[in-house]
């Protein structure tokens, strides 16, 4: 027997999801430790190593590989708390990353914080101008040397650096991306002076034109990379001395896992780790739904994700945003907002009701928890309306207080708006599925889809509770609550789904139409690095699959917008291709007719990815078919539920999943109960449960409400 296990770490709870060769899953559930999460990890594996009968030594040594997506590179760079580095970069050029261009004011803000612009500032420094040193260099926009690097000079930064206690350097000269060689030999002073000390050099993490946010990739790279590499050296040494046979692979941002060894020299790559996993986990379902076109949205305890898979595949996207820096890696494009479970509820100076962005988090959580919090949250409103079971989470292993869901809410929310708790509850719940059901028009709409042609998939712990209400705001007619053996640890599933996957990228500005000799040999030596990082994974894979891709522009505009390129030799026709894909898609973004050919078409960055399939994925295996449509037999009674304010209480029959039959059909409102989660199928909708155990929502009334 043979297992493959993926282990999400999240701020509130760890999800585990095991797969064997056989076709059996099955999932675990247990709270995040933070500071130490690598405790939560063992926790949840020894959860695992239980439901299948053996001791986690015995369950690791049959393990093929563990693909792990966690928190803690994120939550690092989020709230500051990173290790002093050091910055090396060419003379002249050091104010580049404390100025930040123009985007310093704007990249990261919401609407509202646009409009005001006397209130914006540039003051989100990711190190103090002492660590920012400077070296004599120049590399032309052709990598032709103009300045040799100036050893003695690099070597006085160097030791400057050291002196003041930065145990990590970022380094990024201006056109290193043309020629890395300066670079590299800064790596080696750095050795020479002190072995230990971790270096990242931008040719290497950030091989891409645009000073400022080449400068911040490295500088944020190299700022959780210590923590990163300490973090799975210790985590794999624990594993390993419980015997785990095969490697233990870390999620990255662009949808695919890489050796936990190799995942500190790009830590960058893996912030968004554990925000792709549950769009993985949509791929891999759909394939096996048919569904092509998904929405998939995830609330856990602190945050509400939303990514998308359009034609089957997930939208990409080549940057992101952190603390209003541009981050240059390859991700999944997921939207996120501070809207879980634990999002708590607040009143601002106009006396309106607010979720979020702060969140209760595992510690102390909730105020129905009973571990010290006091602030009212999401899980506390849907405690008082009868949603969630008093007698708790994880069935029962978490108990939960109503009496302090009630106190916190009536004291912070209810008297200061002249509410009752109830109402007050009520309030928050709808204001949950408001701001949720904003983000997904931002995430759909404004990408150029129509939600009306997507499916709906909500997971994660919060999920299952709100999603036919946020899919209504969108105008989603079908909502998939997939279940199974997975319930609200979708996001491991999706982990334990993944290939690994490799990127490499190079800048090499020119206009279309350009010589196809150029390309083929940007994506021939892209290709090679590719290669040569996947045979670097140990892993044996059942095949690779390598797709070539151009970020390209409008001549004078900064948009750019990825299209993909062929295999094979190139000529002048797939030069044009991929023009035309160009223009496609920006017209599909941006609107019809908005392109302006007449400007010229630059191609910028060249980029290859590498897939190397693994040997087996999880399936959700199927359930047996019940006998008539009528789930009487999982009733186990009802209680009084609020799941509409006009409306009031209502006694609303309870269902349990696990009895649960495929054809099942439930006639709304009805309640749910899964061991990891609680569902909500509201009046005007029937929930069937189908041949994989998963729930899918639809309206019984034109739209589901």
């Amino acid at each position: 027997m043979t297992f493959v296990i993926g282990v999400d770490v999240g701020g509130t709870f760890t999800d585990a999801v095991l797969d064997d060769d056989a076709g059996t899953v099955v999932a675990a559930k247990s709270p995040s430790t933070p500071p130490d999460y690598s405790r939560g990890v063992l926790d949840v594996l020894e959860l695992l190593a239980e439901q299948i009968g053996r001791t986690m030594p015995e369950m690791l040594a049959d393990t093929h590989h563990i693909a792990h997506g966690t928190t803690s590179s994120l939550n690092a760079l989020v709230t500051g708390n990173v290790p002093a580095v050091g910055f090396l970069t060419t003379r002249g050029h050091r104010d580049s990353i404390f100025i930040m261009n123009v985007e310093g004011r704007y990249l990261g803000r919401a609407p509202h914080e646009l409009q005001h612009v006397l209130a914006q500032d540039k003051d989100h420094h990711l190190l103090p101008k002492r660590h920012a040193l400077e070296v004599t260099e120049r590399v032309d926009r052709d990598g032709t040397v103009i300045v040799a690097l100036d050893e003695e000079q690099a070597r006085a930064s160097i030791r400057a650096l050291l002196d003041d206690g930065v145990r990590a350097i970022a380094v990024s000269l201006l056109w290193s991306f043309r020629n890395p060689s300066h670079e590299r030999r800064l790596r080696e002073l750095v050795a020479e002076q002190d072995a230990d000390v971790f270096v990242a050099l931008s040719s290497e993490v950030s091989p891409r034109i645009r000073e400022f946010a080449r400068n911040a990739t490295t500088i944020m790279s190299t700022q959780i990379g210590p923590g990163l590499r300490d973090y799975l050296t210790s985590l794999e040494d624990a594993l390993r001395e419980r015997r785990l046979a095969g490697p233990l692979l870390v999620m990255q941002s662009n949808g695919g896992a890489v050796l936990a060894a190799q995942a500190p020299s790009a830590a960058i790559s893996t912030v968004g780790s554990v925000l792709t996993g549950g769009v993985v986990g949509a791929v891999a379902l759909g394939r096996q739904l048919g569904d092509r076109n998904i929405i998939s949205t995830d609330v856990g305890g602190t945050t509400f994700l939303a990514g998308l898979v359009v034609d089957g595949e997930p939208v990409r996207d080549t940057t992101t945003v952190i603390n209003h820096h541009p981050i240059n890696v390859p991700t999944l494009r997921v939207d996120a907002i501070g809207s879980g479970g634990g999002a708590v509820a607040w009143l601002d100076a106009g006396g309106n009701l607010r979720i979020g962005p702060r969140s209760a988090q595992a510690v102390p959580g909730p105020a129905c928890y009973g571990q010290g919090g006091t602030e009212p949250t999401n899980t506390d409103a849907n405690l008082v309306l009868g949603i969630l079971p008093e007698r708790g989470l994880l069935g029962g292993r978490k108990p939960l207080s109503l009496e302090l869901a009630r106190q916190a809410i009536d004291t912070q929310i209810a008297k200061p708006l002249g509410l009752s708790v109830e109402d007050a509850a009520a309030a928050i719940h709808a204001v949950q599925n408001a701001q949720t059901g904003d983000l997904l028009r931002k995430s759909v709409v404004e990408a150029g889809h129509d939600p009306r042609g997507f499916v709906l998939y909500a997971f994660g712990g919060a999920g299952p509770a709100h999603c036919a209400r946020y899919a209504a705001e969108v105008g989603v007619a079908e909502v998939v609550v997939p279940l199974g053996p997975v319930a609200s640890a979708f996001s491991a599933y999706g982990l334990a789904s993944s290939d690994i996957v490799l990127a490499a990228e190079l800048s090499d500005p020119t206009f279309v139409p350009f010589d196809p000799r150029r390309a083929e040999r940007n994506f021939a030596d892209l290709e090679e690095r590719v290669r040569e990082g996947l045979d670097r994974q140990g892993v044996a894979f059942t095949s690779v699959e390598l797709h070539r891709e151009i970020d390209m522009r409008y001549a004078m505009q900064l948009a750019e917008v990825t299209a993909p390129v062929v295999d094979g030799p190139l000529d002048a026709a797939a030069v044009e291709a991929a023009a035309a894909a160009f223009e496609e898609r920006y017209a599909a973004l941006y609107g019809a007719g908005a392109g302006f050919r007449e400007a010229g078409i630059q191609a910028i960055t060249f980029r290859v990815r590498g897939t190397g399939i693994l040997p087996f994925s999880p399936r959700f295996p199927e359930i047996p078919v019940a006998a008539s449509a009528d789930p009487a037999d999982a009733r186990t009674g009802s209680r009084p539920v609020c799941l509409d304010a006009a409306a009031g209480f209502v006694e609303t029959p309870v269902y349990d999943y696990r009895e649960l039959r495929a054809g099942h059909v439930l006639t709304g409102p009805a309640i749910v109960e899964v061991p990891t989660t609680t569902v909500v199928v509201p009046g005007g909708t029937t929930a069937t449960v189908d041949h994989l155990g998963n729930l899918t929502i639809r309206s019984t009334v034109g739209s589901a409400s």
